[in-house]
């Protein structure tokens, strides 16, 4: 059986996995519509917060629907056919953040999860109970089952602020000065998630936020130190397409630790994992093609390949492109 984990976060990381099932599902069937490769999701938690009473995990989330086909693929996040009736009557009893709605199935999903937690499972526990409505294909596992909420903090004045708040209220449109992850000192891996990546035979980086989803799994004691003794090569795929973000505003996160919105920057950011780094090796598109030698110099092995992931086909064949560049990898 051929195991794959990938780190990922947001919908960017989503849509890879869809492409990374896609792929799985073509090149090892079972015969029965799914497949014989095992793929697990590491998945970022530092944008999950309290809210209304009700734990909410935004990546975690994100990524279920969209495998489970329940996302809305017009706003690229939340469940399709939502009404916001909930929401509403919130506001109009001032609890919660106006700025900031649930959906009313998404609260259901909130509610429950809540619900596991409160009977004393773990997130990793009350994850797994939740996909058991869905049939997603993927494994998916919570970076860790320690609240590591990622606060910012403002250049202007000093205040501090919870990530959702800098991100969903303002846009990203106050200089951070720093990004902190709460407790993250004291946190430990999810069950699964050092076992998953010991024993992974490709470790895939999505093309997920690699300051507040990436960096914030690679923050979690324990996490690099496993990436840096698997015998699996590392590929990662770039969030930066010609000097732009593909989703959000990932721009404001790398500025703030002062790397380039450029995809030979993010790379030689997370580093060579010969060098003590992250990476093996990085996949950029063709309009970065002219950079290719930079991260090269790197010391990271570089395929220059179409990274736009439109749809389902085209998910896919990223994927394949990565799982090219892996064997390319271990042939080395």
């Amino acid at each position: 059986m051929t195991h794959i984990t990938v780190l990922s976060g947001g919908v960017g990381g989503a849509r890879f996995l869809r492409g990374v099932r896609a792929w799985a599902r073509q090149t090892h069937p079972d015969g029965a519509g799914g497949s014989t490769a095992h793929i697990t999701a590491i998945v970022n938690t530092g944008d999950d917060m309290w809210l209304t009473g009700l734990r909410i995990t935004p990546d975690l989330d994100s990524i279920m629907y969209t495998l489970a086909g329940a996302n809305d693929e017009e706003r690229g996040w939340g469940r399709v056919g939502e009404t916001e009736r909930v929401s509403g009557e919130l506001k109009a009893y001032g609890v919660g953040w106006p700025w900031f709605t649930l959906g009313d199935l998404d609260i259901g999903t909130h509610l429950a999860r809540t619900h596991f937690l409160r009977s004393g499972m773990s997130l990793s526990a009350a994850t797994e109970r939740i996909l058991q409505r869905w049939d997603i294909g993927v494994r998916l596992l919570p970076m860790t089952d320690d609240e590591v909420e990622t606060h910012v903090v403002s250049d202007i004045d000093g205040t501090e602020m919870h990530f959702q708040e800098w991100w969903t209220r303002h846009r990203a449109s106050i200089p951070a000065r720093e990004f902190r992850q709460l407790d993250v000192e004291r946190s430990t891996p999810a069950p699964g998630v050092l076992d998953a990546i010991a024993a992974a035979d490709v470790v895939l980086v999505a093309p997920s936020n690699p300051v507040v989803s990436i960096g914030t799994i690679l923050g979690i004691p324990g996490i690099r130190a496993a990436l840096a003794a698997t015998s699996a090569p590392v590929v990662g795929v770039s969030p930066i397409i010609n000097g732009s973000v593909v989703r959000g505003m990932a721009d404001a996160c790398l500025q703030t630790i002062g790397v380039a919105t450029a995809a030979d920057s993010v790379a030689v950011h997370y580093g060579s994992r010969a060098a003590g780094g992250l990476l093996d090796a990085w996949l950029i598109d063709e309009a970065d093609a002219a950079v290719a030698s930079h991260v090269e110099a790197a010391g990271i092995a570089t395929t220059v390949v179409p990274l736009w992931m439109r749809d389902v086909p085209t998910a896919k064949q990223l994927a394949a492109d990565a799982m090219d560049a892996a064997t390319r990898v271990r042939s080395l």
